[in-house]
Formats: structure tokens, C-alpha cells, sequence
């Protein structure tokens, strides 16, 4: 298997090298988009705003802006909070629409890459397929007669073997970028859907005292 693999890397000329460029960033940016918005920024907003909720409820400021921590959610309740203590409706919301533009740039960052590079790739292949091709046709047009069959071999050796390859890396990365997208989609509607409740249960709980 491993001969096989060899042999078609090497039958695919210099366009597989171009496309296992493409393959290592792409897996270099799904391993760190996948760390970063599955662990380090994965927060059930539900429960979290749940808790948060009974505490500024029961006035227990400081104790909601210790629960907030460094995810982009907690970040963002954390500084509206914050604002609470000592201004008005206005001032939370300009802390927290700050904080966004600060954090939600860090959740959809690189995730275009990946689009981009099963786009180089698909197109590397092509473009392999199309120079493997034109040597095709240049061993039978115009190549010795006891080495037609050998040039013309390797001409679609390259063709197919760039476009299979350009495909293997191109389909993962699309695969990979739908999945991250909708994952920063999630974590970006929560922001918004979370962070105008925190405001209006701020005012609520202004009026009450």
C-alpha cells in the first residue's frame, strides 16, 4: 500500500508537493481551531447564564463576575457586570458591544483558510490534470514511436493522480470548515442572545433595589 502511495506521489510530479503544503496548513488549522473552540471556548450557555442569572438576582455581584472566566461568553457577561457596578443602562451596553468586537474577531479567526485551501488544492490538481495532459498529447504528436506509450503513461499518470490528491485534501477541509463554522456561528449567537439578556436582567435588578 505504502509502494502504491509512493508511486503515485511520485507519478504526480511536482503539483503533489503544492497540495501537501496546502494538506499540512490545513491540518495545522483544523488542530488549532478544533482545540481552541472546542475546549477553550465551549461553554453550556444555558447553565452557565442559568447560575449567573441567581446570582445577580440575589445582588451577589462579585460572586457573578468570579463565576465569568476567559471564554468568550463568560468574557463578555463578566465585563457587563462589571459596568453594572457603576453606571447605567448605556454604559453596560457600550462595555459589552467593546468586548465583542475584541472577542468575537478571536472565535471566526483562520476558519476562512480552510475554504481557501480546499479551493488551492482542488485547483492544483486541476492544474496538474491539465499539464499531465498536455504531455499526453505531446507523446503522441510528436514523441519517438519506442517511447509513445511510456511519455504517454506518465502524462495521465500525473492527470489523474493530481486531481485524486487535490480532491483527498480539498473534501476533509471542507468538511472541517462547515463543522467550525457552524461551532463559531453557536458560540457567536450566544454571545448576542446571552449578553442582551444579562443587560435586561441588569435593569430589572436595578429597579428592584
Amino acid at each position: 500500500m505504502f509502494e502504491q502511495i509512493a508511486r503515485a506521489f511520485q507519478d504526480g510530479g511536482p503539483f503533489m508537493y503544492a497540495i501537501t503544503a496546502a494538506l499540512g496548513f490545513g491540518i495545522a488549522v483544523i488542530a488549532e481551531r478544533t482545540y481552541v473552540l472546542l475546549f477553550r471556548f465551549n461553554v453550556d450557555g444555558r447553565k452557565f447564564y442559568a447560575e449567573l442569572r441567581k446570582l445577580v438576582q440575589s445582588g451577589q455581584l462579585q460572586a457573578a463576575r468570579g463565576l465569568c472566566g476567559n471564554a468568550p461568553l463568560p468574557r463578555i457577561l463578566g465585563v457587563g457586570i462589571d459596568a453594572a457596578a457603576g453606571g447605567d443602562e448605556r454604559a453596560v451596553q457600550n462595555a459589552v458591544d467593546e468586548e465583542a468586537l475584541a472577542v468575537i474577531p478571536q472565535v471566526e479567526k483562520r476558519i476562512h483558510y480552510l475554504s481557501m485551501i480546499a479551493n488551492v488544492a482542488t485547483l492544483m490538481g486541476l492544474l496538474g490534470t491539465i499539464v499531465g495532459l498536455m504531455q499526453a498529447f505531446q507523446a503522441v504528436a510528436g514523441a519517438d514511436p519506442s517511447q509513445k506509450a511510456a511519455l504517454l503513461a506518465r502524462g495521465i499518470s500525473m492527470a489523474m493522480n493530481t486531481t485524486a490528491y487535490g480532491l483527498v485534501v480539498a473534501i476533509p477541509c471542507m468538511a472541517a470548515y462547515a463543522f467550525l463554522q457552524a461551532k463559531a456561528s453557536k458560540i457567536i449567537d450566544e454571545v448576542d442572545e446571552y449578553s442582551v439578556k444579562l443587560m435586561n436582567l441588569l435593569v430589572a435588578a436595578r429597579r428592584g433595589t
